[in-house]
């Protein structure tokens, strides 16, 4: 099974583990002594006290306690993705009055709540508000204009720092300088104005602190789904950044959704009573056989991140749930079709083989090409730990910075000298030298071209394949990812299913390779292939 592209965790251990967190200077117990004085209208404390729960309390000390030999917070960015219903507005709320009137308050500091659309930041502002209206200390300090239709603000005169409600739609928001920034509910952001001119503003002061507040989101381009990609790979170690905490309260993909343990472990707050737990079943039930329902309740109540589309390759539990430690050796005496994807500028080449097994079952095998030359941007553009993998084996490394194709052809007489091979599907539009090469020492070259029409057919194969669980895989952490980074869309007229990248760098070359052999595979072994049948040719050009 598959725990993620990397096979780390990305869960927040230290939230439960009761391990020390640095405190040297004392403002991770002063921040907490602050939230716990405070009040808020829903509290069921005696005196309406804020309920600063542990695992929250745990995070504010994350955030606060641990400090650079100058006295400075080392922790300068939070990423806090929780689902629904965990009351991370509230949290947010008092760190922001943390920052306007508590302990980390400066002078004419401002402090801002900044979301999607003027709507979304009052939700904040207001929560703000009425813990400040809870106690008449708080309220005598504080100035607070919050009309209808007028900018949303709150003023603490002692020393002139202020509170102001944002919004992504208002556009930039020139001459800011931050010093505590809440990012609510970012994957509903539209645009980058109003994230450049915070970011550029927090530049100009020393120790600001930016609190990204958000449940899951969809897509893998864009403001949200880059930070949410720079989250994870901090979280499991890809990147070291210690000024960047990851608080990632997420399923992992081989969790059951349906399983309420891991309902608790990404819902803190259901110890607590909230959210609802009759709730969630209520939801997972309507979920059940409702591929719409699930993916919501997968990205809003389990916190899953739907990376890529709204219109996936196929459900990739299905894929997962597939994974099988196979023998190599019991694969040799079966008959295997390869499939070949060469590169073209920027891309990877992938070289898959899939073994046919006599009750149908389809082993899919996969190895990927990668350039050296600036690996480590290369990995960071594509989101992809390509050294570990490397290192690990998933993939070959090309000296250089172009794929060396006599590399990839010595790699596939390899497989032809060990495997039963029948075929090798190659496309002649990128792979002519290779094919050539092949043919001419007599090795079962087949044309391929990837055209709308046989790689529609090629992934309907292959969708079928997974869907009717009659794939088998090794849990190959890349070819998962390109799988994933595959969305799909289908032509109103003609029908013809096409694969594409969601995004720019969304490598995706395993997969193409992947359905050239499993298409072959699960066709190959007819007497006539549909591939050459010109009726059928035809009938899908009509």
């Amino acid at each position: 099974m598959i725990r993620s592209s990397s096979g780390a965790s990305t869960f927040p251990a230290w939230i439960n583990d009761g391990s020390p967190i640095a405190d040297p200077l004392g403002h991770g117990e002063r921040a907490v002594t602050f939230l716990r004085r405070l009040k808020h209208p829903n509290s069921t404390a005696p005196g309406r006290t804020f309920q600063l729960y542990d695992w929250q309390e745990r995070i504010v000390r994350r955030i606060y306690g641990p400090r650079n030999p100058d006295g400075s917070r080392i922790v300068k960015t939070v990423m806090l993705l929780l689902p629904r219903g965990n009351r991370k507005t509230s949290l947010a709320a008092a760190l922001a009055l943390l920052h306007l009137f508590g302990p980390e308050s400066r002078a004419a500091g401002q402090v801002l709540f900044a979301a999607c659309d003027r709507e979304q930041a009052s939700i904040g502002f207001k929560e703000a508000a009425n813990i400040i209206r809870e106690d008449r200390r708080l309220l005598r300090a504080v100035t607070i204009r919050d009309a209808f239709n007028s900018k949303k603000q709150i003023t603490f005169g002692k020393n002139g720092s202020t509170l102001t409600a944002l919004a992504s739609d208002g556009g930039a928001a020139h001459g800011l300088t931050p010093s505590f920034t809440l990012i609510d509910e970012i994957h509903a952001w539209r645009g980058r104005d109003l994230w450049e001119a915070i970011k550029s503003g927090q530049a100009k002061t020393d120790d600001t602190l930016m609190v990204i507040a958000t449940t899951a989101g969809r897509g893998a381009e864009g403001l949200a789904a880059d930070q949410f990609a720079y989250a994870v790979q901090v979280a499991k170690g890809e990147i070291v950044n210690p000024e960047f905490l990851p608080v990632l309260f997420m399923a992992e993909p081989e969790e059951d959704w349906q399983d309420e343990d891991v309902w608790r472990k990404v819902n803190p707050g259901l110890v607590h009573g909230f959210p609802s737990l009759s709730g969630l079943r209520a939801l997972a039930k309507e979920a059940e056989g409702n591929p719409a329902e699930l993916a919501s309740f997968k990205q809003f109540n389990l916190n899953i991140w739907q990376a890529n589309s709204r219109s996936p390759l196929f459900d990739l539990a299905t894929y997962d749930a597939r994974a099988f430690a196979d023998d190599d050796a019991d694969l040799d005496q079966l008959p295997a079709y390869i499939g070949v994807d060469m590169s073209q500028s920027g891309d990877l080449t992938a070289v898959a083989i899939a073994f046919r097994h006599a009750d149908g079952q389809v082993t899919l095998r996969n190895t990927c090409f990668v350039p050296e030359a600036d690996l480590a941007g290369r990995a960071h553009r594509d989101r992809a730990p390509y050294r570990q993998w490397a290192d690990d084996g998933v993939i070959q490394l090309c000296p250089g910075g172009v794929i060396d194709q006599k590399q990839v052809e010595d790699h596939v007489r390899d497989l032809c000298a060990r495997y039963d091979v029948q075929e090798i599907a190659v496309d002649p539009a990128l792979a002519r030298v290779l094919s050539q090469n092949l043919s001419d020492d007599g090795l079962p070259v087949f044309t391929h071209p990837q055209s709308a029409v046989i790689m529609s057919e090629a992934t309907g194969n292959l969708i079928r394949t997974v869907h009717g669980e009659m794939i088998r895989h090794d849990a190959d952490p890349l070819l998962r990812l390109h799988f994933d980074n595959v969305a799909v869309s289908t032509n109103p007229q003609s029908g013809l299913v096409r694969m594409h990248k969601q995004r720019s760098t969304g490598r995706i070359d395993a997969a193409v390779a992947s359905a050239m052999a499993v298409s072959r595979a699960v066709t190959a072994h007819h007497k006539k292939s549909r591939y050459s049948d010109p009726d059928v040719l035809g009938l899908v050009l009509l």
